[in-house]
């Protein structure tokens, strides 16, 4: 029976019943008052009794009513009590038979999972079994197979070697068929290479004529100067007391000592600790490698020239100097290395290049020849033609130098100044490649005016002085806009010496203070450096002026000023200056820096130098370094799209060697780039 059913018969049918009952007990006495009222009428009772007497009647039943309907609603609350009890039995009781069930369920559920685990188990070991089986059947079949493999490799081995053998035999009769026919061409090649020989010498033999024609006369010419200045002197001498004789003889210049040698003292260690941070000594910074020269080219130049005891003098001149030094930091833009220059300088560039480009002048019709200075003396301080020359040791030279001509090799002249050999190049032919139009105009106080027309409306213009130095350079875009890649200011004020002097030998001795790998980048040690950011940064020391580029290409003094990146991945065979395809590949990452800093600024300009070994002649070696200058700065032109007009090239020879040894070296033989920028032209004022 359900709940619902339980309920109806506890509750509702006793009540139903009892309704039941009730009612006709009210019928009786609504009947019994109507037969009261009859009889009233029969003159039994009166009107009031009866009415009294059915009131009474209505409220006794009335009462029985409450009476009942309280004994009803009595009832029917204990039996709602009843139902309730019996209802709470019935869920403690369902509760009891639910929490059984449950109990039991979870019993059935552990029983099973103990079933599981075991069959699981029992599984688990029949796999591990059957495991077991299978790796043994197959460490057999591996077996079988690995002697069967063996087996195999002998045979092949045996057929591979019977092969080999008649490979051997063909690649022995193919040789031999070739030697013979390279035989047969060596001997045409030697045939043809005796004959080129043979015109070559005879080519030869007929320049050497010529030059010793030309030397003969020049040196008739010489002996003729010599023999007019000896009959003046002749003749002053006359004139004057036999005295100064014994004077004259004592103002005879002693011969030459021979310049002692420096002796490296520094362990490697020290040498890489000095490198880290070179600003915190005096002595010369040697480069951390295995008879490493200076790490700076001036020092360089001072120990071929001086010795320990240049040296020693250096040092001494850094201690004298480091506390003034020290007040002035490290510059860490282009325009605090030109705090120096005058705001009245920078402003007036504009508009002096642009009255040189606009200048009126003559035009001409061939390119012209500029002068090579070749007899410039210098004799006790007196400058002739406006030329100073400074010795390596900081001093003026008081001896008579001489500036002459030694050789010309196509576009470079070989010049002597002093006991210093140096080559001039020019650039021209390089910058007027690919070019429509050349055309020169001479200008007032000696210059020329170079203008190099472009496809597409791009021009360079170059304004010269009568010795070839570029006075102001500058590229005019084809909207008109102008960068100005070099300007000298100086130069503008009609000096008429040439660029030879090393004017930083005016300069007190340079102290580096930044690390040397900040200073110098090696490519083939330093492949992943940021070479845009490298050659980004500003001079390592302020800068007095601006410089001509003749000046700085002429002084190593000035070129210590600024960062340099070595291209020592660009192997130079010993006498050559070509570089292979192969190599020049390695060149990507720096031509792609350079032409990031071209983006920036299109006025940047590089200078690119070339160096040798010292296995050679000096004169053939600064040749041959010129010339790899030339030949990477075409290849960064041609192949990597930097513009002709931007690169500056100069050889240096043997001068500057990077590993002391007179035998070949292949580091030695090396290309350098620097950014001159700073030291060439003014830069625009910061705001």
């Amino acid at each position: 029976m359900t709940f619902r059913s339980r309920l109806f018969a506890t509750v509702a049918l006793p009540l139903l019943s009892a309704s039941l009952i009730a009612t006709p007990t009210l019928a009786d006495a609504r009947l019994k008052s109507l037969e009261i009222a009859q009889a009233s009428d029969e003159g039994q009772p009166s009107e009031d009794e009866l009415l009294k007497q059915q009131q009474e009647e209505q409220q006794r039943a009335e009462q029985e009513e409450q009476q009942r309907q309280a004994d009803e609603q009595k009832a029917a609350e204990d039996q709602q009590r009843q139902a309730d009890e019996q209802k709470a039995a019935e869920d403690q009781q369902r509760q009891a038979e639910e929490q059984k069930a449950a109990e039991d369920q979870q019993r059935q559920a552990d029983e099973q999972k103990a079933a599981e685990d075991q069959q699981r188990q029992a599984e688990e070991q029949k796999a591990a079994e059957d495991q077991q089986r299978q790796a043994e059947e197959q460490k057999a079949a591996e077996d079988q197979q690995r002697q069967a493999d063996e087996q195999k490799a002998a045979e092949d081995q045996q057929r591979q070697a019977e092969e080999q053998k008649a490979a051997e035999d063909q690649q022995r009769q193919a040789e031999e068929q070739k030697a013979a026919e390279d035989q047969q061409r060596q001997a045409d090649e030697q045939k043809a290479a005796e004959d080129q020989q043979r015109q070559a010498e005879e080519q030869k033999a007929a320049e050497d004529q010529q030059r010793q024609a030309d030397e003969q006369k020049a040196a008739e010419d010489q002996q003729r100067q010599a023999d007019e200045r000896k009959a003046a002197e002749d003749q002053q001498q006359s004139e004057q007391p036999m005295a100064d004789e014994s004077q004259q003889a004592g103002e005879e210049t002693p011969a030459a000592e021979p310049v002692p040698e420096v002796v490296e003292t520094l362990t490697e260690e020290q040498k890489q600790e000095i490198a880290q941070d070179p600003g915190k000594t005096d002595e010369t910074v040697v480069l951390p490698v295995e008879n490493g020269a200076a790490v700076l080219d001036s020092d360089k130049d001072a120990d071929n020239a001086g010795g320990q005891e240049s040296r020693d003098n250096r040092r001494k001149q850094r201690e004298e100097q480091r506390a003034q030094e020290e007040e002035v930091p490290v510059p860490d833009t282009d325009d605090s290395a030109q705090a120096t220059i005058s705001e009245e300088v920078r402003e007036a560039v504009p508009q002096r290049i642009e009255a040189a480009i606009n200048e009126e002048g003559k035009r001409v019709d061939e390119a012209p020849e500029f002068i090579v200075p070749e007899t410039t003396n210098i004799v006790n301080n007196t400058v002739i033609n406006n030329t100073t020359i400074v010795n390596n040791n900081n001093t003026i030279d008081n001896s008579v130098t001489q500036v002459n001509v030694i050789e010309r090799v196509e576009n470079r002249t070989v010049l002597e100044v002093g006991d210093q050999l140096i080559v001039r190049g020019d650039d021209r032919p390089r910058l007027r490649r690919d070019s429509e139009e050349v055309f020169y105009d001479n200008l007032a106080r000696g210059r020329v005016r170079e203008t190099i027309q472009r496809p597409g409306g791009v021009r360079i213009v170059t304004i010269y002085n009568r010795y070839g130095d570029i006075i102001q350079r500058s590229r005019v875009g084809r909207d008109g806009r102008e960068y100005i890649l070099v300007y000298a200011p100086e130069l503008e004020e009609d000096a008429p010496r040439p660029g030879l002097v090393d004017v930083g030998y005016e300069l007190p001795p340079m102290r580096l203070r930044i690390p040397v790998s900040d200073y110098i980048i090696d490519t083939s040690s330093d492949p992943d450096r940021d070479y845009y950011e490298f050659l980004a940064e500003p001079p390592v020391e302020r800068v007095e002026r601006v410089y001509t580029i003749d000046e700085v290409k002429h002084s190593a003094r000035l070129r210590d000023k600024v960062r340099r990146i070595d291209l020592d991945t660009i192997t130079f065979a010993t006498a050559s200056a070509e570089v292979p395809m192969s190599q020049a590949r390695t060149l990507r990452s720096v031509a792609d820096a350079m032409q990031k800093v071209l983006d920036k600024d299109p006025g940047e300009t590089f200078l690119i130098e070339g160096h040798t070994d010292a296995v050679g002649t000096d004169k053939s070696n600064l040749v041959l370094s010129d010339e790899r200058a030339e030949s990477v700065a075409s290849l960064l032109t041609e192949v990597y799209g930097i513009p002709p007009e931007n690169l500056q090239t100069q050889g240096y020879g043997e001068r500057f060697l990077k590993v002391r040894t007179e035998a070949a070296e292949q580091q030695n033989r090396r290309v350098t780039i620097r950014r001159v920028t700073t030291l060439v032209r003014p830069l625009a004022k910061a705001n």
